[in-house]
């Protein structure tokens, strides 16, 4: 699938578990597949599984920051209704101001005494208008305070229509079912598109982590099956708040699939590989002193190999020097990140499947920039460059 129609389509961790099973869905009944929710996992069989079979998995995260409209979202003010949002993960707040905002998710009813459930996609926009200058004069000059309680409600329609999102969200069911609860978040509705004098960046929101999604969702399809390893595509739900949830990489749903298909997978981990795949923070032309000197990526410069002495990174002396080979095999350029020692460094699926399988595990990752705004950025180059070191990989 293009990379910018994969962007447009995911909107949300169910859109995006849809999107991947698009692409995946022509390999075949040799691959195995397993579902929950917002979270993925595909598995390819080898050819001649035995005791020197080893696992070649991939992670991702299929979620994003974002405002998830709450239970009980209704209020209006101003001739205007609005819905209350609750902040999920770590978005950068302004950047939701003054954009136009769509909404998606699942939607939950009873039809016939039983509870089914509906991906939905609304066609109307919303919007989070900013403060006139006139009426915040030091705006400019201050800075933009945004209070995530009080200046980020959603206008979503005029007095005198629906009084209720949730009897809006009512009318995309089957006749006859009742609507027994919603999972609804906002997205920035303005699509995906190529930027630079050369369209050498793409500019989308959910670049983190779709990028990732996708890059290991295409090589998964163009890889052959293996001799001898088991290849594993895994998409996890719920990285942004922490991974402990039953879609969530801390959780048994990736354990669970392994012991049903791969009897003692426990003793096959010192010789296999997981490479954990998100997004790495690119040095911003404007703030280079951000960055520690000798560890500050570029875009198109290559993939990230992330690494962390306080293992935020799950990326160790075994992992890393396998990816360095592997990269060296298959003439792919890569670019190394270290946080700087005086601010905190972010984490990501790596280490949690890493400690929980026992699978050496290196932490990589596409450089970006404006990581966590409603918009971000990153280089063409090294997303082909991300397909092309999974494909490998899966060889």
């Amino acid at each position: 699938m293009n990379f910018l129609d994969f962007l447009n389509k995911s909107v949300t961790p169910y859109h995006t578990v849809e999107s991947i099973k698009q692409i995946l869905a022509p390999l075949g009944a040799g691959i195995k597949f397993f579902e929950r929710g917002g979270a993925l996992i595909a598995v390819r069989p080898p050819l001649k599984a035995g005791e020197e079979s080893r696992l070649r998995i991939a992670l991702a995260h299929t979620d994003y920051p974002t405002l998830k409209i709450t239970p009980n979202p209704d209020s209006s003010a101003a001739g205007v209704r609005t819905l209350h949002p609750e902040i999920y993960g770590s978005p950068i707040f302004t950047s939701w101001l003054d954009r136009d905002l769509g909404y998606a998710g699942l939607l939950a009813f009873e039809q016939n005494g039983k509870v089914q459930t509906k991906l939905v996609r609304g066609d109307k926009l919303f919007r989070i208008p900013q403060l006139a200058v006139h009426l915040n004069r030091g705006v400019n000059q201050d800075g933009l305070r945004v209070n995530p309680q009080t200046d980020m409600n959603v206008l979503w329609t005029a007095m005198g229509g629906h009084e209720r999102f949730e009897k809006a969200l009512s009318g995309e069911l089957p006749d006859g079912a009742r609507l027994l609860d919603f999972d609804i978040q906002l997205f920035d509705a303005q699509p995906a598109q190529y930027g630079g004098f050369e369209d050498e960046w793409i500019y989308s929101g959910r670049l983190d982590n779709l990028s990732s999604c996708h890059a290991i969702a295409e090589a998964f399809a163009v890889a052959k099956p293996s001799e001898k390893d088991f290849q594993v595509a895994a998409f996890f739900n719920n990285e942004e708040v922490g991974s402990n949830t039953r879609e969530g990489a801390a959780g048994n749903f990736l354990k669970s699939v392994l012991d049903s298909l791969i009897p003692n997978f426990e003793f096959r981990t010192p010789n296999s590989l997981a490479l954990s795949i998100d997004m790495a923070h690119a040095c911003h032309p404007s703030f280079e002193n951000k960055h520690e000197g000798n560890h500050a990526p570029v875009l198109g410069g290559g993939v990230v190999l992330k690494t962390n002495s306080q293992k935020r990174y799950a990326s160790d002396v075994y992992s890393c020097a396998q990816f360095k080979l592997l990269c060296e095999q298959n003439n792919i350029p890569y670019q190394t990140f270290v946080m700087r020692n005086d601010m905190p460094c972010g984490s990501t699926v790596g280490p949690t499947v890493s400690a929980n399988l026992g699978i050496p595990t290196v932490d990589i990752g596409e450089p970006m920039l404006s990581m966590h705004s409603i918009r971000e950025m990153t280089a063409k180059k090294d997303h082909q460059g991300m397909i092309a070191l999974v494909s490998a990989f899966y060889l």
